[in-house]
């Protein structure tokens, strides 16, 4: 069986922990490498999660020519650097989302793609691959709620950490570029559409200088969607999506857990159908179809260009928040 070579840049918790073990169990993944700025972490790495090879620097793996592919969790002001060079060096890319920190930077991404047509660039947008996402889609699309209307979604957590990525403004921190992306995203896959117009609020914190409490809503002319993420608030996640005649209710839309089978609700003609899907690492879907597509040639399941959009809609969002006034699109 074919599979594709794949290295990781940098020894990012999320690829250790979440995405490499995932994608181990991809049929057609071999996971060859992985790479840090200390060779030891590399090392480290590596040993952790059975990986042949590690690398001083993201430039050595970037140079073996056993590597056809690399997942890229660097922090977000090194997406779209890294991501170019990676081309450059003849590698397919998946890259963590947000893509960038503005919609124009990950235009040049999308630029540089097009110089090389034959590589496959990706956004890691994991959870839209997840059956229960797959599901809620075709449940739309089948008119199993009537006419879609509203989606309402919110995504928090609590971390006031200053040492923490997430929490420096300067490299792409704050919550709607962590988390609040994830609200975009997924009201612009359910209504299959970009929003008119945006309106936002958005509360940052005095000391962190990141946006720790947003919310926002997206008209989408023929419906909305509403959302709230917070970097401070109690963990919680949950998606709403109502129509005309029902409603579809999703338990853990984002971080789907990879052991046990995820729950949703459908509610139609005066009834609540619980649906439980099978057990999914939402990792290994995603590492699959993307390897699927290198080795057969075909489309990636969502092309860059939606990593662009949905920039444009975050930044519309915070414009909004401070000019205090609708954005439109």
């Amino acid at each position: 069986m074919r599979k594709v070579r794949w290295g990781q840049l940098s020894t990012a918790d999320i690829g250790l922990k979440k995405v490499l073990p995932g994608m181990k169990q991809s049929k057609h993944v071999e996971l060859v490498g992985i790479a840090s700025r200390n060779v030891d972490a590399a090392r480290a790495a590596a040993k952790q999660l059975k990986i042949p090879k590690a690398y001083g620097s993201y430039e050595e793996l970037l140079a073996d020519p056993e590597i056809d592919a690399i997942y890229n969790p660097l922090p977000n002001h090194l997406h779209v650097p890294w991501s170019i060079k990676a081309l450059e060096a003849g590698k397919h890319v998946l890259c963590e989302k947000p893509i960038a920190l503005t919609a124009a930077e990950a235009q040049t991404l999308v630029d540089a793609a097009k110089k090389f047509p034959h590589l496959k660039v990706m956004e890691a947008f994991m959870y839209r691959h997840h059956p229960q996402w797959q599901k809620a889609k075709q449940l739309v699309l089948d008119g199993k709620i009537g006419e879609l209307r509203t989606i309402q979604s919110f995504f928090s957590y609590f971390n006031d950490d200053p040492n923490n990525i997430r929490n420096m403004a300067d490299i792409g921190g704050g919550g709607l570029m962590d988390i609040g992306c994830y609200n975009i995203s997924l009201s612009r896959f359910i209504f299959d559409a970009e929003p008119h117009r945006v309106v936002g609020i958005v509360e940052y914190d005095p000391k962190l200088k990141t946006d720790r409490l947003a919310s926002g809503m997206l008209d989408f002319g023929r419906g909305t969607s509403t959302f709230t993420c917070s970097t401070q608030l109690a963990s919680y996640q949950r998606v709403n999506i109502f129509g005309t005649r029902g409603r579809i209710e999703i338990e853990i839309p984002f971080n789907a857990p990879p052991d046990k089978p995820c729950k949703m609700w459908h509610q139609h003609d005066g009834k609540i159908q619980e649906i439980v899907l099978p057990t999914t690492d939402q990792y290994t879907v995603q590492g699959e179809l993307m390897s699927l597509a290198i080795l057969k040639d075909t489309p990636v399941p969502t092309p860059i260009k939606d990593a662009v959009q949905n920039m444009r809609v975050l930044e519309a969002v915070v414009a909004s928040a401070r000019d205090n006034a609708w954005v439109k699109m």
